[in-house]
């Protein structure tokens, strides 16, 4: 391979040879491809994009760079994909679902970015849990409980971890091949018969406009399935926080409560995972009767046995399932941001929440900022709630007095109130092959 060659071809607008974008993730990984050539290539694939064909081929080229998981187990391997959002805590309450109906989930999660929560911070919330455990440890958690989510080890993905840092650097991040190859190449390297994504839309999103989310769901979906992974995508509504909490240990307390059978903790992430694993069982041939399947093992306590199981295996507590409130660590200070007048919500932005949150010290400004788990937003209004004065649009859970108010604040500006909004709906859109 010429990698020069590559480069001036995509520059040029020609479709580049599998083969060459293969040995190009390989050269990623093994140093055979120097940091300049790869901020060219994804300077030269932002602006001139791949074929299907080549995305295919940088993904599964991405996959196989370091090392990948095969499984001998009586079930469907499947997993499910956020692309990120506010009181996203879907990850913690669908995986235990669907280990309870069956199938076996190694959940390859990351952690907080920008504004949005990560999964493994909310997860490690919990005293004791670490989600950095090796390949035996994990095959042997996904065997016995039937879930784990867990931090990609340092062998998987390499030459996308490697083109990833560059594109932070040379912004390139906004490439709809890119993104598509590097979700994939750790998701695929999982090992999965089967995959459901769910692809935001909205202002607490990553992708703003319906637009944009339906060009990367198809994007995603056209390329796991072309790597030979079963995939669909559903474009949810991200115009106000799927949970009503924002945090760590908040959002997980709005999980444990939903996993003790109370959806109407939160209603909106309930029917969200309810309709992701439905689709997700339906792609690995168990479609018959999932929706019920999977909201009976809220009601008769099997997933949260499989979550206090996992959480167990991975160094919480054994009682998590039994006596969670106690081992949920809660913020000094609560700061109740009280309307200032009547009417109904009309718009949350969601951004400017999540960020409220990381200034709370929820999430991580740099790499290196370490997260306090105890703070975030309780009680947070939804889009076309009825609010009286003085009734709370959400409660500020602080480490200070200072940072509580100005969170306080921070809510106060992302919430408008006015005339009762039209509802739209949760999911917008379904995409399959």
């Amino acid at each position: 391979m010429d990698v020069r060659a590559l480069i001036a071809g995509i520059r040029d607008g020609a479709t580049p040879a599998t083969d060459d974008l293969m040995q190009f993730a390989a050269g990623l990984a093994d140093g055979r491809v120097s940091d300049a050539q790869a901020g060219a290539f994804a300077m030269a694939v932002c602006l001139r994009g791949l074929s299907d064909a080549g995305r295919v081929a940088l993904t599964c080229g991405m996959r196989d760079s370091g090392r990948t998981l095969d499984w001998d187990l009586p079930g469907a391997v499947v997993d499910k994909h956020s692309t990120g959002g506010v009181g996203d805590c879907v990850s913690l309450i669908l995986a235990p679902m669907l280990a309870a109906c069956g199938v076996y989930v190694p959940m390859i999660s990351g952690r907080g970015l920008g504004h949005t929560g990560g999964t493994l911070d909310k997860l490690e919330a919990i005293p004791g849990v670490t989600t950095d455990v090796d390949e035996a440890r994990l095959r042997q958690i996904v065997g016995d409980v039937g879930c784990a989510i867990v931090g990609a080890g340092g062998g998987i993905a390499p030459a996308d971890r490697r083109l990833y840092a560059i594109r932070d650097v040379t912004a390139t991040v906004a490439s709809v091949d890119l993104i598509t190859a590097s979700i994939l190449s750790k998701k695929l390297a999982a090992g999965l018969d089967a995959m459901v994504l769910d692809v935001k839309v909205g202002s607490g999103a990553f992708m703003k406009s319906r637009a944009d989310a339906a060009a990367l769901a198809t994007a995603l979906v056209d390329t796991a399935t072309g790597a030979g992974c079963p995939t669909a995508a559903l474009l949810t509504d991200m115009d106000q926080p799927l949970a009503p909490a924002l945090g760590n240990a908040t959002e997980l307390a709005i999980c444990m409560a939903v996993l003790e059978g109370d959806g109407a903790a939160a209603p909106r992430l309930t029917e969200l995972c309810l309709s992701l694993g439905a689709t997700l069982l339906t792609l690995a041939g168990q479609g018959d009767g999932a929706r019920d399947r999977l909201a009976a093992t809220l009601t008769n306590g099997q997933a949260m046995d499989r979550f206090a199981r996992m959480v167990h295996a991975l160094g919480g507590p054994p009682d998590m399932g039994d006596d969670w409130r106690t081992h949920l660590p809660d913020a000094p200070v609560q700061r109740v941001v009280a309307a200032t007048a009547d009417g109904h919500v009309t718009a949350i932005n969601g951004e400017a929440l999540g960020l409220a949150v990381v200034g709370l010290g929820g999430g991580r400004a740099v790499e290196a900022d370490r997260i306090n788990p105890a703070v975030g937003l309780t009680s947070v209004a939804s889009l076309g709630q009825r609010i009286t004065k003085g009734d709370p649009l959400a409660i500020v859970q602080a480490a200070d007095e200072n940072s509580a108010e100005a969170a306080a604040a921070a809510v106060r500006a992302a919430m408008s109130l006015g005339d009762a909004p039209q509802a739209g709906p949760l999911i917008l859109d379904r995409i399959s092959k």
